[in-house]
């Protein structure tokens, strides 16, 4: 008996034990190896080992998103279980009690309001641990429910979206679910409510059909697994092996359909960042100090010949600041937004949002690059369908969130090549013409270098428009232009003369609306002078633009458009009647 019970006694220790260390240590379904639960825990439930972000209750999203970790739940309405009756190894109903029991969760969709950044806002969890995060009923109330209760409250609204898709056991019930949020998601865009969806892994099916794929800004968390179908069923339906990193955060990204992907950890501050702009919080001017890079660069060829090719010249220094240049040096709390949502990210077309000078704006440009390495990744500022079409979205997100659009357009054009034309070029640039002129928003359209053709104009249809003093605007390049009408490219810089090109030439076609002064030596010489400059005249424009009631802008903006090019007198030939 003694040893019947020490034994006993034993026996339950190891229980014990056993129980403990299950909850102290996690094998991690990724890389196979034991992971201490307090590091596991710590570091955001992410695996120390190979880095694989797990999925998280929707307590754990809250803590992680909203300020302090302080956040309070809100109702959400509730729905008859199992409406078809529906079963297949088990009882639907049964697979509903077995989830709730494990989770302690209701159903997939948890709801909580807090601040981020000291931004009041609602965020709503699909919690992928409740039947694969599948959406039903439930869920489908449960999401409009909660845009309807940010719509009330005006706040931010934050999808966090982890699912395997629609619900099977509720069938047609479950499909219907993709067009009901649909609806609450354009509600929540008609009231002019950011909608910002965060995507996890695994995001899949008719989720990422519907409300996960609408919002204003995506944010995907690194190492998230995100498509439609799922790649084995892609895979056995095109009979081929797809990609190591098919439809990962970073596919996605370089694709288009994500504007970044964040680090699990720094999901908080990011939010925080972007809802500060789209919500136009007061922010102080950001003071500009930046250095001017030192390089060599040799006189280039054909300096002295006319004046208009020396700002040809000039325009296309090396050393002359670019997009990127500008944002590091006058736009506060910038944040870069990728994708045009159909097909790439365009490196060629940069857009985001910041404060310039402290005004929230959405600003978007050329980047040209400067290293080697770089311009071959910005194609030297020549964009493709995808990067027009990325403006066009950004032009709409600012008319949506009524923030004023600045553009710093520098090309030598459109990108020519095979992936364009079958992509639409032409349209693309069409359009971002036609989105320029129609948004309701304030824009200003600033030439910073060279305004190359259609693709400078896409981006340069603004209410007010302003030319670096050295910059230059053109149909065509001067060498291109005398080896056509020349017959011979040394003639390049007659041509430029004859083309009027100028800042100063632009200022008297009517063209621009302001010519900005550049520092004696060209804007290569002083990028703290030139930003400086750049930046002032900007924000003065853009303040008394604010001025005017928004619903006019595009009337205004179009007659004067359409006043351009009437009663040119400069270089007006001399005619003479001949005689008879």
């Amino acid at each position: 008996m003694l040893f019947g019970k020490k034994s006993g006694i034993k026996n339950r220790n190891r229980e014990r034990y056993d129980r403990v260390r299950r909850l102290m240590w996690i094998k991690c379904e990724s890389c196979g190896k034991l992971v201490y639960y307090k590091d596991y825990k710590d570091n955001h439930y992410i695996c120390p080992m190979c880095s694989r972000a797990f999925i998280m209750t929707p307590k754990q999203r809250f803590d992680l998103l909203f300020d302090d970790m302080t956040w309070e739940k809100i109702a959400l309405p509730t729905v008859t279980d199992d409406p078809l009756q529906f079963t297949d190894r088990l009882p639907y109903s049964q697979r509903l009690a077995d989830a709730r029991a494990d989770t302690g969760y209701n159903d997939a969709i948890t709801t909580a309001d807090g601040t981020i950044g000291g931004i009041p806002s609602t965020v709503c969890v699909l919690n992928g641990d409740f039947m694969m995060g599948s959406m039903g009923r439930a869920a489908g109330d449960g999401i409009i429910a909660s845009i309807e209760h940010a719509i009330a409250q005006q706040r931010p609204f934050i999808m966090v979206a982890c699912s395997g898709g629609a619900r099977m056991q509720e069938n047609i019930l479950s499909l219907m679910q993709m067009a009901r949020t649909t609806v609450a998601v354009n509600r929540l865009h008609e009231k002019g409510i950011p909608y910002i969806v965060l995507l996890t892994d695994p995001t899949y099916g008719g989720v990422t059909a519907s409300f996960a794929m609408l919002g204003d800004i995506h944010i995907a968390e690194k190492g998230a697994r995100i498509g439609f179908a799922g790649r084995r069923v892609i895979e056995q339906n095109i009979r081929e092996k797809l990609p190591s990193n098919f439809q990962t955060a970073d596919y996605l990204y370089e694709h288009g359909m994500v504007d970044m992907v964040v680090p699990r950890p720094e999901l908080h501050d990011t939010l925080a960042k972007i809802l500060s702009v789209l919500t136009k919080r007061p922010h102080e001017a950001k003071e500009i100090n930046i250095a001017t890079p030192v390089a060599d660069v040799k006189p280039a060829r054909g300096m002295g010949e006319t004046e208009a090719y020396d700002k040809v010249l000039l325009a296309r220094n090396e050393n002359r600041p670019h997009f990127l240049d500008y944002i590091n040096g006058i736009v506060d709390d910038w944040t870069y937004l990728a994708g045009d949502r159909t097909f790439a990210e365009d490196p060629a077309m940069g857009s985001g949002i910041g404060y310039w000078r402290g005004i929230p704006a959405v600003i978007i440009g050329q980047e040209q690059g400067r290293t080697i390495e770089t311009r071959q990744k910005h194609r030297f500022g020549m964009a493709n369908p995808d990067g027009y079409r990325k403006a066009q979205r950004m032009m709409r997100l600012a008319e949506k969130f009524k923030l004023p659009i600045i553009s710093l357009f520098d090309t030598a054009g459109a990108f020519a090549g095979r992936e364009g034309e079958e992509r639409g070029q032409s349209q693309a640039v069409a359009s971002s013409i036609a989105t320029g002129l129609s948004v309701k928003t304030p824009y200003v359209a600033v030439n910073v270098g060279q305004g190359g053709s259609g693709g400078a104009i896409a981006i340069g249809t603004g209410d007010r428009i302003l030319m670096l003093e050295n910059a230059i605007y053109s149909v065509i390049a001067p060498e291109s232009c005398a080896s056509i009408l020349w017959k011979d490219n040394k003639f390049k810089a007659t041509a430029a003369q004859a083309m009027k090109l100028t800042a100063r030439d632009m200022a008297d076609l009517n063209v621009i609306d302001q010519i900005v002064p550049e520092p004696a030596g060209g804007a290569h010489t002083d990028w703290q002078t030139t930003m400086e400059l750049l930046s002032s005249a900007v924000a003065d424009q853009i303040k008394e633009l604010q001025q005017v009631d928004p619903d006019t802008l595009p009337a205004s903006r179009g007659a004067k458009f359409l006043s351009m090019t009437r009663d040119v007198e400069i270089y007006q030939p001399e005619h003479k009647s001949e005689e008879h």
